[in-house]
């Protein structure tokens, strides 16, 4: 498909998955903590709106009295009262924005609070399946319009609503007549602000959906920038930019098509009322049936009622972008985890580091990649994973500290099934390093000591001289304290890889698990690393994936996989004798290694 197909393509509208008043009622539940900030800002809203109502009787009786009645006392000290209400209306918004402002803010606090909370409980199969620029932009730019619908928002429609009641009460209560042929275009008015309100919100919901896909598309260029350069896909990448942000600016185009339409027609049906104050008001004040006070007060108070309806225009699509941003919200806060703690699930005592796997089966969808997986390690064993790539390597760890559950079957730490304790309480014991070793923005201290906080500086620098990191760390500009950059960019993947297992030996688990964890560092540093692991495996359970012999030779069980399940386990020197296809794997990956020592 070329750009011009994609830029003219019609991007369907999505139908909203709930009713905006179910969403609406569960957003407002957010400010019931606040309820002393909303009280006081809707107190004020009401001090207003009485001011508002007062301020055009009081222009009719200047009017009638003090200008008709050429009394100049009457006038003057009426004036100055008139600006004494001003500015006591003033006050009373000043005070009503503040605490409506205060509100909303904290709600938007809460809610920003819910997502990290949630997004960091559930499991790595949501991570999988997810964006995150779909994620970030749901955080940041959906809880921004929330915010602003709990605040102002909110405010203004209560404004509104209230405004116009109010009006058309004391407007027929003065002269039922000439306000009813001003009131019968209300139900116009009301009608067109619900209909565009139903049309407008699937409309701002692709809209939403479409802005997620542009931060997603920016945070993948930014993150990948050195891929883009290296592969010299700038132009490719500036181009499907554009691909979306048309996409983008065309539903935009849309939302804003139809918000020009809505707004001009709900003022030209609420200033059909003028025509009727001229006309017909106009025409009693000829025949000495109605003061020009009243004619001016029903001028003001008309005033006020286009207002509202302006109001209403503008805000009606305002809550429905904001509808369906907190839709977006709530689905991520009511996304149920694959993996999490069970009912009745207690802390995992002090384990020794005995670890069963029992028939375990384990898919990614409808992929299976683990099929009766059964093996059991001893503590202080050091087991190897070896096979191809898919084999079902990572698999298995992953599965050890309920990174996932396993379709069938069950895995024992200490005769404990692990979905049956808390998973904090397991994944304490778990020190683990990753095949792509994440750091984050920060000192190398803070790097180190990240799921250890209340490490002092003396067990930062054992642990770093452990994992043969000490010596190159006093080689950087500020040792310990130097930030390595964001996700590590500083620092070299070898360098890298020690800090991550600085990091996980400093957690002293009884269990290590090392994906890879020695792939990316030379032959000097790796044997540096291996006499250090020599002694620190002493009473942990290890379980490596390495393409190294040396690792291969030193552990006491290798398990040998192919296409999800053990073909073969046991010692090196048992597997050479026994197994054909470890055999294939040492010559034809290993064997080579052997060779260069």
């Amino acid at each position: 498909m070329s750009l011009n197909q994609i830029q003219h393509t019609p991007i369907p509208i999505p139908r909203p998955t709930a009713p905006l008043i179910h969403i609406l009622r569960r957003v407002f539940t957010y400010l019931r903590p606040y309820w002393k900030q909303v009280l006081g800002a809707y107190s004020s809203l009401i001090a207003i709106l009485a001011l508002t109502m007062l301020i055009p009787q009081f222009l009719r009786w200047i009017i009638d009295t003090g200008i008709k009645g050429q009394r100049l006392d009457v006038l003057t000290w009426s004036v100055l009262s008139l600006l004494g209400l001003t500015i006591i209306k003033g006050i009373f918004n000043y005070f009503q924005g503040m605490l409506s402002e205060k509100a909303s803010q904290n709600v938007a606090y809460d809610l920003r609070n819910d997502i990290q909370k949630k997004l960091t409980q559930l499991s790595f199969s949501f991570h999988d399946q997810s964006e995150t620029g779909e994620l970030l932009s749901r955080a940041v730019q959906d809880v921004e319009r929330v915010r602003f619908l709990t605040g102002r928002a909110s405010m203004r429609i209560i404004d509104g609503v209230l405004m116009l009641f109010f009006t058309m009460v004391v407007m027929l209560i003065m002269d039922y007549r000439l306000a009813l042929l001003i009131l019968v275009t209300m139900p116009l008015l009301v009608f067109q602000a619900l209909r565009f309100g139903i049309r407008f919100r699937p409309l701002s919901l692709q809209v939403q959906k479409q802005l997620a896909v542009l931060t997603t598309t920016v945070e993948q260029n930014l993150r990948g920038a050195r891929v883009v350069k290296a592969y010299a896909q700038e132009d490719a990448e500036v181009n499907r930019f554009v691909a979306e942000n048309d996409n983008w600016f065309n539903l935009s185009q849309r939302a804003a098509s139809m918000q020009a339409i809505n707004l001009p027609l709900l003022f030209l049906i609420a200033n059909l009322g003028n025509v009727a104050i001229v006309l017909y008001g106009g025409s009693r004040v000829i025949s000495n049936t109605l003061t020009i006070g009243v004619i001016i007060a029903f001028i003001s108070y008309l005033g006020q009622l286009i207002e509202p309806v302006r109001r209403l225009g503008l805000i009606i699509p305002a809550v429905a972008i904001a509808g369906s941003a907190a839709e977006r919200i709530f689905d991520i806060l009511d996304t149920v985890s694959d993996v999490k703690d069970e009912p009745g699930a207690t802390p995992l005592g002090n384990i020794s580091g005995r670890v069963s796997f029992e028939n375990v089966s384990f898919s990614y969808g409808s992929r299976r990649v683990l099929k009766d997986i059964s093996f059991e390690v001893q503590p202080g064993q050091t087991v190897a994973l070896l096979g191809s790539t898919g084999s079902g390597k990572s698999s298995i760890i992953n599965l050890i500290p309920r990174f996932y559950d396993p379709a069938s079957g069950r895995i024992l730490v200490d005769g404990e099934d692990i979905r049956h304790v808390t998973l904090q309480s397991l994944r304490s014991q778990i020190g683990i390093v990753l095949q792509d070793s994440t750091l984050f923005t920060g000192t190398i201290r803070e790097n180190i000591a990240f799921g250890s906080e209340n490490a002092n500086d003396e067990q930062i620098i054992a642990a770093a001289r452990a994992a043969q990191a000490h010596e190159f760390i006093l080689s950087t500009p500020l040792g310990y304290d130097t930030k390595v950059g964001e996700r590590g960019v500083t620092l070299s993947g070898g360098q890298k890889q020690r800090l991550a297992i600085a990091r996980a030996l400093l957690m002293d688990p009884r269990i290590l698990i090392l994906d890879d964890a020695t792939s990316s560092v030379d032959t000097e540093t790796e044997h540096l690393i291996q006499q250090a692991f020599s002694r620190l495996v002493q009473g942990r359970t290890t379980f490596v994936i390495a393409h190294r012999l040396s690792t291969v030779k030193n552990a006491d069980l290798i398990l040998v996989l192919d296409a999800g399940r053990i073909t073969a386990s046991g010692t090196h020197a048992t597997l050479l004798e026994t197994s054909h296809l470890y055999r294939t794997i040492y010559n034809q990956q290993l064997k080579k290694q052997e060779s260069q020592t």
